[in-house]
C-alpha cells in the first residue's frame, strides 16, 4: 500500500480572517499569530510521524495565491493542494479526493484548531486506514470530529452535515451507517475555537489535565511561546 496522506486543512494566517472566533479576547493580529504557531505545531507532529515512512505530510489550504506564505509555516517536503470553491463539506470530500486521486493509499483530513494533537492519534488513525475500506474518526470534545480519514472517496459522508456544529460527529455516523460503511474511532481530542477552549489550550500547556481522558498532547512549542510570552505582556501591562 503506499503511503497515507495526512493533511491540515487551513487557512493562511492573515489578521482579521484567522481564527475570528478567539476574537476576543485576542485581537485579530493575534488571532493570525496564533494559527500561524497551530500550523507550525501540527505540522511538526505529522513530520515526525511521516519518519515510520507509511505516511507523508500535506496542507489543503486557501485562500489561493497564499501557497507561498503558508510554504514558510510547514516543512519543506510537505504537499500543499489548494481548497476547491463551495461550502465546507464540498472543500472536505475535493481535498479526500484529489489526495486520493494523487495515487496515496488513504487520506486523513485534520482540522488545524488541534496544536497539541497527540502523534499517538495520528499513528492510530494511520495505522486504522491501511486496514480497509472504512471511515476513521477522532470525535472531538465539542460534538463535531478532529481528523477524518478514508482509504476509498465515499461523498455521502459530507452531505447534508449541519458544519460547526455539535451534530457533525453524530450525523457522520448515521452517514456511514446509511451507506454500510465500517467506522473505527481513534482517540478524540479538542478543538481551539472560542474563549472557553483557549482556556483549555492554555491550562493543558500549564500542565492541567483536559477534562476527558486522552493521551499526553503533542509539546506544542510555538503556541507554548506565543501563549507564555502574551500571558508575560498581560501581566506588565496590568501592574
Amino acid at each position: 500500500m503506499s503511503t497515507v496522506a495526512v493533511a491540515i486543512v487551513c487557512k493562511t494566517p492573515a489578521p482579521g480572517k484567522s481564527k475570528t472566533r478567539l476574537s476576543p479576547p485576542l485581537r485579530p493580529e493575534e488571532c493570525a499569530a496564533v494559527s500561524t504557531c497551530f500550523i507550525r505545531d501540527l505540522s511538526a507532529t505529522i513530520a515526525e510521524l511521516s519518519k515510520d515512512g507509511d505516511a507523508t505530510g500535506h496542507a489543503v489550504y486557501t485562500p489561493l495565491g497564499s501557497e507561498q506564505a503558508l510554504r514558510a509555516l510547514i516543512p519543506g517536503n510537505f504537499g500543499v493542494t489548494p481548497q476547491c470553491d463551495g461550502g465546507f463539506g464540498e472543500r472536505l470530500w475535493q481535498g479526500i479526493t484529489d489526495l486520493l486521486d494523487a495515487g496515496h493509499g488513504g487520506a486523513i483530513l485534520i482540522n488545524s484548531d488541534s496544536p497539541t494533537l497527540p502523534l499517538s492519534i495520528l499513528r492510530a488513525a494511520v495505522d486504522s486506514i491501511r486496514q480497509g475500506d472504512n471511515v476513521v474518526l477522532s470525535p472531538a470534545f465539542d460534538g463535531g470530529y478532529t481528523l477524518i480519514g478514508l482509504s476509498r472517496p465515499h461523498r455521502r459522508l459530507f452531505e447534508d452535515i449541519p458544519w460547526s456544529t455539535s451534530e457533525v460527529y453524530r450525523l457522520t455516523l448515521d452517514r456511514a451507517h446509511e451507506i454500510g460503511l465500517p467506522v473505527v474511532n481513534v482517540p478524540g481530542w479538542y478543538d481551539v475555537d472560542d474563549a472557553a477552549s483557549l482556556q483549555m489550550l492554555e491550562a493543558e500547556l500549564s500542565g492541567g489535565s483536559l477534562p476527558f481522558v486522552a493521551p499526553p498532547g503533542a509539546p506544542a512549542p510555538a503556541t507554548r511561546r506565543f501563549l507564555r510570552e502574551r500571558q508575560s505582556a498581560l501581566a506588565e501591562l496590568a501592574r
